[in-house]
């Protein structure tokens, strides 16, 4: 079904008042102290209803919602509907009675707020017809629609600071994480403070090559005696140092000396 076979209601005020005019014989606008205002021709109720982009002044009986008179208006502001130019509660309109016939009537409320909202129905029903007319040419048309520039104007320039790009660059890539070993664990860092242990020979003692070269140490009865012949380096190593990576529970493995030593 088409859009225009729906009717909509903008507005409806409970009470109006009709009024005859006298012809308009300047170009001046309508006055409503011409009218005899304590003397209407009809009151009853007034809706605004709208049907495609036309909308209607419908005028009807407070009872029984008889039609009293009609008004399309296909424009507003314009002849349809006119402003008096001595107060903002009277209109004059424009009535037609399908035959072809019309006449200007003058209507008018009580109340400012009813005439105020009257005239803000026209004006919201009548800006919503010109914003769908403005979205079918786009439709029709995209390529004529208003386009995003985003180039420079002549004279206009942007300012980068490079240098704090640099320092965020170079805070943000100054924590490294450490490569894992091959069994996928990371390497923990060393504890405070602490020193790599480094194991010293004894006095005398110096590794050469992976040999070992012992002194000579004299005796009780003064002959000299050599240390034991010299060992491949891991084998000493293990023999020198061998009772120093047990357990030091038991007193008397402690008072043994070492294998390879020269007991005095």
């Amino acid at each position: 079904m088409e859009e225009s076979e729906y009717e909509s209601v903008l507005c409806v005020k409970p009470e109006v008042h009709v009024y005859r005019i006298p012809p308009r014989a300047t170009n001046r606008g309508y006055r409503a102290s011409e009218w005899q205002l304590d003397q209407p021709s009809w009151s009853g109720r007034l809706r605004i209803t709208a049907k495609g982009k036309v909308a209607y002044i419908k005028l009807e009986d407070r009872t029984s919602g008889e039609l009293f008179a009609q008004a399309p208006v296909d424009q507003f502001p314009g002849t349809a509907v006119e402003s008096v130019t001595d107060s903002s509660r009277y209109f004059v309109i424009r009535i037609e009675d399908g035959n072809g016939r019309r006449a200007f009537i003058g209507i008018g409320f009580g109340d400012r707020g009813d005439a105020f909202d009257f005239n803000v129905a026209l004006q919201d029903h009548f800006k919503w017809v010109k914003q769908q007319c403005e979205f079918a040419k786009q439709a029709q048309n995209p390529d004529e629609g208003p386009k995003l520039d985003l180039g420079f104007k002549e004279g206009q320039t942007i300012k980068i600071n490079i240098a704090n790009m640099r320092k965020k660059e170079g805070a943000a890539g100054a924590p490294r994480t450490r490569p894992a070993s091959a069994g996928g664990l990371s390497l923990l860092p060393p504890p405070p403070g602490g020193k790599i242990s480094t194991l010293i020979p004894p006095s005398g003692e110096q590794l050469s090559g992976g040999s070992l070269v012992q002194p000579a140490v004299s005796g009780s009865g003064g002959a000299t005696e050599l240390w034991p012949q010299s060992k491949p380096a891991a084998a000493a190593t293990a023999d020198i140092w061998g009772d120093f990576t047990k357990s030091t529970g038991s007193p008397s493995s402690q008072s043994q000396p070492g294998t390879g030593w020269v007991q005095f």
